[in-house]
């Protein structure tokens, strides 16, 4: 994206399926790559190819045409998506409070000694 520090727009279920895929790939593709990798029953190829487009209109995505051919790469990596993606998800539910987000996990996920203490070396790092 032109401005990385923009927080991205959340992607839906479907655009984000598309994305993993598309990130999986790694390198420039076509539509038929990414209908070719779908998981069965697979979208009709339409229905992909409108997907990468709508993917493109919203920045997600960059083409290039070569004749009739549309090639596409992506535009934000998974790791920036996931950072954008997870600092709305520690804003919007434990007001930017790390401590808290790692409290939920600890309360409700049952969370390990053994995590906990690579959570805490990652933070020592930090």
């Amino acid at each position: 994206m032109d401005n990385k520090k923009q927080k991205l727009q959340e992607l839906t279920k479907v655009e984000l399926e598309v994305m993993q895929i598309i990130w999986k790939l790694d390198k420039e593709f076509i539509v038929r790559d990414v209908h070719d990798m779908m998981p069965e029953p697979k979208p009709a190829y339409n229905t992909v190819s409108t997907m990468v487009r709508i993917l493109d209109s919203k920045g997600f995505l960059t083409h290039r045409t070569i004749g009739h051919t549309n090639l596409y790469q992506a535009a934000v990596t998974k790791h920036e998506y996931t950072g954008s993606f997870m600092q709305g998800v520690l804003n919007s539910f434990f007001d930017g409070s790390v401590s808290r987000l790692v409290s939920f996990f600890s309360d409700n996920k049952n969370l390990s000694v053994s995590e906990a203490d690579k959570i805490l070396e990652m933070l020592n790092k930090k």
